[in-house]
């Protein structure tokens, strides 16, 4: 199993148990965060080991291809030296630090693959933590809207019952019972006291206004030309308690005066 593949399998881990037991989401999702940030740390020092380890078989394969050149030069001193001997000897120790050197360079090659490799999936840890972090807001701000619409809900659903209708009912009919009783207050106060006769007389101001109002229309429309002027229903003066004539009346009148007016001519 991989460095990132155990660091996977611990995250998944301790989600699945932050999710199991969380009551509080955003301390959930922060822990979580958390969590993926030390396993980020973690990473970061496997990584840099293993960038440690290509580095050091790069080295030694240098090292071996050096003494490999070393040993070539000295074959070719010993040859010069005629000394054959040597310089079979020393054929023989270039041959040897050749074949370590190409060992490992097929070593470090591979290595540096896997290193080339754990440098992307440390990236991509990265990213994903960024965008977990990123994500989390927006999981926050859902689960708020979430809260806020629970509480609406139950507000609603609390004003539709029966209940808090029957008590704004109830309410209602008790204000309009109290405004019944001081309406009928207020009527037994006017009719049992105080000063009955100023009580009547106000009632004949009234219907007396309302006669004099019902005279200047008469004028105005005789004035408008509605009426033709001199009409007995506007002139004549009205008598206690009498009626006022409608306008129908007062041109009916004027009509029957015409033949008489004609015949005394």
């Amino acid at each position: 199993m991989g460095i990132f593949d155990r660091f996977s399998s611990l995250l998944k881990s301790n989600i699945n148990d932050l999710i199991n037991s969380a009551e509080d989401p955003e301390k959930m999702l922060n822990q979580i965060i958390v969590d993926m940030r030390d396993q980020l740390v973690k990473a970061k020092q496997q990584v840099a080991a293993a960038i440690a380890d290509e580095k050091r078989l790069r080295d030694q394969a240098d090292t071996e291809i050096r003494q490999a050149q070393d040993w070539e030069q000295k074959a070719m001193l010993a040859i010069q030296q005629g000394r054959d001997d040597l310089a079979k000897q020393a054929l023989v120790r270039h041959t040897e630090h050749v074949e370590h050197a190409r060992q490992l360079e097929d070593t470090w090659g591979k290595h540096r693959q896997d290193t080339e490799a754990l440098k992307n999936s440390l990236r991509d840890l990265n990213d994903k933590i960024e965008e977990a972090k990123r994500k989390k807001n927006l999981l926050l701000a859902r689960q708020r809207r979430a809260q806020a619409q629970k509480r609406i809900t139950e507000t609603m659903s609390s004003l539709s019952e029966k209940s808090a209708f029957e008590a704004f009912a109830r309410m209602e009919e008790r204000i309009e019972q109290s405004e019944r009783q001081i309406r009928a207050s207020a009527e037994i106060d006017q009719e049992f006291s105080g000063d009955r006769l100023s009580a009547d007389f106000k009632a004949l101001e009234s219907g007396a206004s309302g006669a004099n109002a019902e005279m200047q229309l008469l004028a105005l429309k005789q004035k408008m030309g509605v009426l033709p002027a001199g009409a007995p229903a506007a002139n004549r003066q009205l008598k206690p308690g009498e009626a006022v004539p409608n306008q129908a009346d007062a041109e009916e009148a004027e009509v029957e005066e015409l033949p008489d007016q004609a015949g005394n001519s």
